[in-house]
């Protein structure tokens, strides 16, 4: 049983981890670090709730200050970690401070990806609660917008601007959105839902530059060069996971944090939430996965091994997005090049649910509008069912 625990990462998964310590019975020593200067808060409503002005930017903290206090953590926020050493177990803090462990967990989630030009005035990404705000204040004021991203942030933000009645156009360089999340087929749809509702749709172009005046955005020129008219632009080209100051610490570091199936990095350390890679026994492949939900199954796992458990992770991510009145919803993985089989209902009246097989096991099922049905056939996914066909289809409608 460890007797300091240092937790950097005052995230979503960060602070599940303490409470899943405490609740657990740990009593020893804790420690949080975060980046931000600020309680932990959830990032999902920063896209949708908070830039539509739904929600007041307070309403995302997850814990109030009286909560948090009963964690008995010691609080380290506004402050960066900027090295490891695993052999002295320690963690350097910028000013040089260090902290002892006997258990680390790494939650420091993702950092924006960025385009060369994007430190131009107007020009904004949507990470936290601070870009949220600010974009917010740009959009009030009725510009021309640009989204750059058509994944599931960018799709979510253009369907926030839409809604406010503003000019927006999309730009990926693939043929249709949400591809790399879901592939062609639901793409299609999300983008004929996206000009239904009005946005412009610059698809199959990359990003050339932006053109400026005086030190602000103007527009977003194209790699067949035309140029986009914009007087805010939004880069959603997706993320990266926040491990730089991991670098020479003897950990792994492949497309985040690499653990074993137990979330356990190296000897005494664990990592949760956006920034860990794991083997994930159900689909037995390694994945990471940046979803709100998994923060804090995740961290339930973590903080069962930190205090001497050997549970392995293997869950069937659960994800959503919110666009227009549409819901999106999907259980599993859904990679590239896996068949597709409509389970309920039909794509043509924008209710149904889809079965995604591969190698001869259903992976993932994706509903659209379709919640109670979706989760009846989520057993398929966790069954690893046959390939989608009629006899999965008579199973998902009996269940």
């Amino acid at each position: 049983m460890p007797e300091n625990v240092v937790i950097v990462g005052a995230s979503a998964a960060g602070l599940a981890t303490a409470e899943a310590l405490r609740n657990k019975g740990y009593e020893g020593a804790l420690t949080l670090v975060g980046k931000e200067d600020r309680l932990p808060y959830d990032r999902p409503p920063l896209s949708k709730q908070v830039l539509s002005g739904a929600w007041e930017p307070e309403r995302v903290q997850l814990r109030d200050e009286a909560t948090v206090g009963k964690l008995g953590a010691r609080l380290l926020l506004g402050r960066t970690a900027v090295g490891l050493d695993t052999a002295a177990r320690r963690v350097t803090l910028d000013g040089d401070e260090l902290l002892g462990y006997d258990a680390l967990v790494v939650a420091t989630g993702v950092s924006p990806r960025r385009l060369a030009g994007d430190d131009l005035a107007g020009v904004h990404v949507v990470h936290d609660l601070d870009d949220a705000v600010a974009l917010r204040a740009e959009l009030l004021g009725g510009p021309r917008v640009v989204v750059v991203g058509a994944g599931f942030l960018g799709s979510e933000v253009t369907a926030v601007v839409r809604g406010m009645d503003l000019r927006v156009t999309l730009v990926d360089p693939l043929p249709v959105p949400m591809r790399r999340q879901f592939g062609e087929r639901v793409g299609a749809l999300v983008g004929q839902m996206h000009e239904e509702h009005g946005a412009a749709l610059r698809l199959g172009q990359g990003v050339s530059r932006f053109t400026r005046s005086g030190g602000r955005v103007t527009g977003v020129e194209l790699s067949d060069g035309s140029v986009v008219p914009a007087d805010v632009v939004v880069v959603a080209v997706g993320s990266a996971p926040a491990t730089s100051w991991l670098t020479g610490s003897g950990l792994e570091l492949e497309d985040g944090v690499r653990c074993d199936a137990h979330c356990l990095a190296a000897p005494g350390v664990w990592a949760a939430g956006d920034v860990a890679s794991w083997h994930n026994p159900h689909f037995n492949r390694r994945m990471r996965v940046e979803h709100r939900l998994n923060a804090t199954e995740q961290a339930l796992t973590v903080a069962e091994n930190v205090l001497g458990g050997q549970k392995a992770y293997a869950p069937v991510p659960y994800f959503w997005s919110d666009q227009y009145d549409i819901k999106m919803q999907a259980f599993g993985i859904f990679p590239e090049g896996a068949e597709t089989t409509v389970l309920h209902g039909s794509p043509d009246n924008r209710k149904f649910v889809l079965g995604y097989s591969d190698g001869g096991k259903v992976v993932g099922v994706l509903g659209w509008n379709s919640h109670r049905e979706l989760r009846k056939l989520r057993q398929l996914v966790v069954d690893s069912g046959p390939r989608p066909g009629e006899t999965l289809v008579a199973a998902g409608r009996q269940s």
